[in-house]
C-alpha cells in the first residue's frame, strides 16, 4: 500500500507530457494474416473444397482479378478509411514490417507482449493462470485521471487471467453483464444464454462488441480494449470462408465503434484508435493458414504441430493500423524497422500524454511512426 501511495503522489506532481489524446480504444482480432488484409482473398483457400465450403458467395464477394482492386474488400474499414486517415504498417509485400517479439506466437503471450510492453518467458501457453505482468490499463489504474476509467471487452474466456483481475481490478466482460446499465444489456444477456457459441471458451464477437458499444455509451471509460475472436477459430476448424467472413464483419464492426465514438462528445475528435492482431498464420504448405506457433511451441506445447519442425512459418507477423488525435496521416509506411508488439502500450500511454517509464521502466518504447 505504501508503495501504491508513492507512485501516486510521483504521478501527481510530476510534469507530464503533451496529450494528444483525451482517450484510447484498442481493438485487438485475434489471427487475421496479414494476406487478407493487404492481398485479399487468398484463390487457393477460397475455391479449396475442403476450406470453403461457401466459395462461390466468398469469391463473388471478395474476389478481383487485380491485387489493387481486392485487398480493400474484406476489411474495407481498417484498410481503407484508417491507411487514408492514420498510420498502417505490416504489409509485407512492400518491405512493411511488424511482428510479436515473445518466443511462442499465439494468443496469450501475445496478448500480454500487446498489452504490458514487455515479453515474459514464462508465458508459455494458453492456460488461465493469472499474469505476472501489469497491463497497460492496470499501470493507468495508479493515476487518478484514469482511476475507474478503463474497462475490457473479449470474446476468448482467458482474459479475466491477462488483466489478472484479482489484482488489477479492472473489469473485463467475456460473458454476461452482472450489473446491467440498460434494457438492452438485459436483453444482451438474455440473447447471449439463449444462442449457442460455436466454441466452448469464445463467445460471438457479435456480443463482445455490443456490449462495449453499450458501455462506451453509457459510461464513457477512456482507456478500453475491445478484443474479437472469431477469426482465428474459424481458420483453426479449416473454414477459410467463415476465417473471411468472420473478418469482414469485425471490419464493420470497428467502423460502428469509430462511428460511435464520434458520436459522443466525450469521444469526438480526442480519442485515438488503435486496431492489430495477437499473431500471424502460416502460408506455406499451404494447411499452415490454420496455424501459428514459433519453433519452441511446437516442441513443447502445440506437439500437435511438431511435424512442422521450424514451427509454423510466418505466424510472429503481425500488422498495426491507428488514427485520432496524435496520430500522423502517414498512411500505409515501410518502417526502418520491423515494428514489435512491446511498443503498442507505451504508444496509447505516449498519447495519453503519459511517459511509460514513470509506471514500468522495463516496457519497450512507443513507436514513432504512430506519433506526430
Amino acid at each position: 500500500m505504501t508503495s501504491r501511495i508513492c507512485i501516486i503522489l510521483m504521478l501527481l506532481v510530476a510534469p507530464v507530457q503533451a496529450r494528444a489524446a483525451e482517450n484510447v480504444v484498442l481493438i485487438t482480432i485475434d489471427g487475421i494474416r496479414w494476406q487478407e488484409l493487404f492481398r485479399g482473398l487468398d484463390a487457393r483457400l477460397a475455391e479449396h473444397p475442403d476450406y470453403s465450403a461457401r466459395s462461390e458467395e466468398l469469391v463473388s464477394a471478395f474476389w478481383r482479378e487485380s491485387v489493387t482492386a481486392r485487398r480493400g474488400l474484406i476489411m474495407p474499414f481498417v484498410y481503407g478509411v484508417m491507411t487514408a486517415q492514420g498510420v498502417m504498417v505490416g504489409d509485407r509485400d512492400q518491405g512493411s514490417c511488424a511482428r510479436m517479439s515473445n518466443d511462442w506466437n499465439f494468443s496469450y503471450p501475445g496478448y500480454n507482449e500487446i498489452l504490458s510492453g514487455v515479453t515474459n518467458d514464462s508465458i508459455d501457453s494458453n492456460a488461465k493462470v493469472p499474469n505476472p505482468e501489469k497491463t497497460v490499463l492496470e499501470l493507468l489504474q495508479q493515476n487518478p485521471a484514469f482511476a475507474g476509467r478503463a474497462a475490457a471487452f473479449g470474446s476468448w474466456d482467458v482474459f479475466p487471467y491477462i488483466y489478472h483481475v484479482e489484482r488489477s481490478g479492472i473489469p473485463v466482460n467475456i460473458g454476461l453483464t452482472l450489473d446491467p446499465d440498460s434494457d438492452f444489456e438485459r436483453f444482451l444477456n438474455t440473447l447471449q444464454q439463449d444462442i449457442s457459441p460455436h466454441w466452448p471458451t469464445v463467445r460471438h464477437d457479435a456480443f463482445t462488441h455490443h456490449y462495449a458499444l453499450s458501455t462506451l455509451r453509457e459510461q464513457q471509460p477512456r482507456l478500453v480494449h475491445i478484443a474479437y475472436g472469431e477469426p482465428d477459430d474459424f481458420a483453426h476448424d479449416g473454414k477459410y470462408d467463415e476465417y473471411v467472413f468472420a473478418s469482414r464483419r469485425v471490419d464493420g464492426f470497428i467502423e460502428e465503434v469509430w462511428q460511435t465514438l464520434q458520436s459522443l462528445e466525450q469521444y469526438r475528435d480526442n480519442t485515438a484508435l488503435f486496431v492489430t492482431v495477437d499473431h500471424g498464420r502460416g502460408e506455406m504448405p499451404l494447411e499452415t493458414w490454420q496455424h501459428h506457433a514459433s519453433k519452441r511451441a511446437v516442441e513443447q506445447y502445440m506437439t500437435s504441430l511438431a511435424t512442422y519442425e521450424n514451427g509454423i512459418e510466418g505466424s510472429d507477423a503481425i500488422w498495426m493500423a491507428a488514427m485520432g488525435p496524435g496520430v500522423p496521416a502517414h498512411g500505409a509506411i515501410a518502417p526502418d524497422e520491423c515494428l514489435s508488439a512491446t511498443g503498442i502500450a507505451a504508444t496509447l500511454m505516449h498519447w495519453l500524454g503519459e511517459d511509460y517509464q514513470r509506471y514500468n521502466a522495463q516496457m519497450a518504447p512507443p513507436m514513432k511512426e504512430f506519433l506526430p
